[in-house]
């Protein structure tokens, strides 16, 4: 990884240990090897906004979620991110979501969360492939859950059957979206469908699971279907570096390709439901559910 990924990636810790705090971009140079003028070049170059930019986006999409989730005043949510006036707050939260804070607050529509990648572990991601790293035994955590019918919000891939490619087509910030999402009964997935929910399109999608009793209008470009109900092993692998996060995956898929469910009295059934995966986190391990149906002994 070059000198400058690694200074950027760093920066990007930085700001984020410090959004309830004055940052200007001439702490950003002394937090780095390089002058303002250089950080706000890197910025621009590996994050396509500069640094000030990036620091208000990120603001914004946590005073957003405050405004979610806490019986707190518009106002008061201005003061904690740093903002001069009510005003300010207001015209800088519109122009973000198109949708103005006390509106927002009262209503929680979906909106367009700045969810940022740290652009060492991208561009880690991309330079190394799973099938071609070294892999060993790990252990695995099951268990079996049940899911209720219920609805999923999902956007479409055209042909994708991974994360990169469903990046490379539908774009790296559709997380954002689903993270606004207050009924949310889980947190966002990826997924890979089964035949009968691909509708023609990508194998490959991300969704969030909401109630039957959802009936808020959707984001552009994304659907809703019902999900019926489905039991699901859950496999959990041992936590890992982030910075390993492909590691992690290739040794996680190499453990349960050879994890027979029936000792447990289940088969996997891929036609019957999605497979699922949460957002690969090292300190929880690599997580993803399998649906399954009860063997009839």
């Amino acid at each position: 990884m070059n000198e400058s990924i690694k200074e950027i990636a760093k920066l990007q810790q930085y700001i984020e240990a410090h959004l309830q705090e004055r940052i200007t971009l001439l702490n950003l140079a002394h937090e780095s090897h390089y002058s303002p003028w250089h950080v706000d070049k890197l910025f621009k170059k590996h994050l396509n906004k500069s640094p000030m930019q990036y620091i208000k986006e990120r603001r914004l999409t946590l005073a957003a979620l405050m405004l979610r989730d806490q019986p707190i005043k518009v106002m008061d949510v201005a003061l904690e991110f740093l903002f001069d006036s009510h005003e300010g707050f207001t015209r800088a939260f519109s122009r973000q979501f198109g949708i103005s804070p006390y509106r927002y607050k009262m209503e929680a529509p979906a909106i367009k969360l700045f969810l940022p990648y740290i652009v060492s572990d991208y561009d880690t991601f991309k330079q190394r492939r799973t099938e071609d790293l070294e892999t060993k035994a790990i252990p695995i955590f099951t268990q079996v859950i049940e899911r209720p019918e219920r609805k999923l919000i999902l956007k479409r891939g055209e042909k994708a059957n991974h994360y990169f490619a469903y990046c490379e087509e539908v774009g790296c910030d559709i997380w954002g979206i689903l993270t606004s999402i207050k009924e949310a009964l889980y947190e966002p997935v990826g997924l890979w469908l089964p035949n009968k929910l691909k509708a023609g399109k990508s194998t490959y999608v991300q969704g969030v699971e909401v109630p039957l009793t959802y009936d808020k209008p959707i984001p552009d470009g994304f659907e809703i279907i019902t999900l019926e109900p489905q039991l699901y092993m859950i496999f959990q692998g041992p936590k890992y570096e982030d910075c390993f996060f492909m590691e992690a995956i290739s040794e996680f898929n190499q453990a349960i390709a050879s994890f027979d469910p029936s000792l447990y009295g289940y088969t996997i059934d891929l036609d019957a439901a999605p497979v699922f995966q949460l957002e690969p986190r090292g300190e929880r391990g690599y997580i993803e559910a399998k649906p399954v149906k009860k063997m009839i002994i």
